[in-house]
């Protein structure tokens, strides 16, 4: 039984993130399929894991090139998911305990689609009214190409997207 299913409300129409978001998808089912197969689940993890490493590592290099403060709550979310997440694989090669592996695929799968959602979303729409290409990493938005420390801070982004963290 698959953990996720990828639909249609989780594209974000932003090409590379949403094949970035498929991927993690992916992997997520293949590391609960292992799971439901009895089979050791601990490479299919370390696999999404890896992934979701650079997943995050990429939404961190928008984050930052289209203004968005270092502290923020998705940033801060990111971070929190990795660790939670290396503390699983810590578990099973340092402690043989594997039931971290089996409960975080249940929080992973009710996680990500709120993310996605809230997040990811608040980041697209950032990306688009700063003129954000990707692919180049520049913005096309005047003021933050003016360069100066005021027009930047002025600029920056502190919203997450979310309401339930009051930013």
């Amino acid at each position: 039984m698959s953990a996720l299913a990828w639909t249609d409300e989780l594209v974000l129409n932003q090409p590379e993130l949403d094949h970035t978001h498929e991927e993690f998808v992916a992997l997520l089912n293949r590391y609960a399929d292992t799971l439901d197969r009895g089979e050791d689940a601990l490479p299919a993890f370390k696999e999404l894991l890896a992934h979701t490493e650079e997943h995050f590592a990429m939404e961190e290099r928008w984050m930052a090139a289209t203004g968005f403060e270092p502290e923020n709550c998705h940033s801060s979310q990111h971070a929190m998911v990795l660790n939670v997440m290396r503390e699983v694989v810590r578990y099973a090669e340092d402690l043989g305990d594997r039931e971290p592996l089996a409960i975080v695929r249940t929080e992973l799968s009710q996680w990500f689609p709120g993310h996605a959602e809230m997040m990811d979303a608040a980041l697209v729409y950032t990306m688009e009214q700063r003129g954000f290409d990707p692919t180049t990493g520049e913005c096309r938005d005047p003021i933050r190409a003016a360069g100066s420390a005021e027009a930047k801070a002025a600029d920056t982004v502190s919203a997450c997207g979310s309401t339930s963290c009051g930013h």
